[in-house]
């Protein structure tokens, strides 16, 4: 049997660590469980218009953020108490009250690429597949409501338009996640 140097085991171990908190779904590490017994990281959105993103997990802690527009999708990467630790698209990152959450995904359209040219776009589908018709081009950095994602699509909805858009194309569901 061939046994790997412990200083090798802690760097995978280390390697897994940083996967899990950059929002690397569980097939590529273990998922680990908060203290609601649900799993970190995972994405929901903000359930009120206007939400203040604190410093630490307390009404006590100043008040680094506010969002002022309800849907914004974040992921959650800790929890303590009622409090979340949220990090959203443009990796901001603070503690938000749970009663300020929503479990509806809901995602960014390619954020990684505002300000990037006049005509780049994220194609939404009428079907989940690159060949079909395309019913809407989104600007990067719009939200999508999110009801579904098979692993390589997510059907989603913005102002009255339905289609399926990429999964590596939005921010709001990890790559390969499947969910209905």
């Amino acid at each position: 049997m061939h046994r790997l140097p412990i200083r090798v085991c802690t760097i995978a171990l280390a390697a897994l660590t940083l996967l899990a908190s950059h929002g690397v779904p569980a097939a590529f590490a273990q998922a680990a469980k908060g203290p609601s017994g649900l799993p970190l990281p995972r994405f929901v959105s903000l359930k009120a218009k206007s939400v203040n993103l604190r410093v630490g997990p307390s009404v006590d802690y100043a008040v680094a953020w506010r969002y002022l527009k309800s849907g914004v999708p974040v992921e959650i990467i800790q929890e303590y108490d009622n409090w979340r630790r949220v990090r959203d698209a443009d990796g901001t990152e603070g503690w938000v009250n749970q009663a300020l959450l929503s479990g509806e995904r809901t995602a960014v359209t390619a954020p990684w690429m505002r300000g990037k040219g006049a005509d780049i776009y994220v194609n939404m589908r009428r079907e989940a597949q690159s060949s079909s018709t395309i019913v809407a081009k989104l600007e990067p950095g719009v939200v999508v409501k999110v009801g579904e994602c098979n692993g390589d699509w997510c059907r989603a909805e913005v102002d009255g338009t339905e289609g399926w858009v990429a999964q590596i194309e939005i921010w709001g569901a990890y790559p390969g996640e499947a969910f209905k």
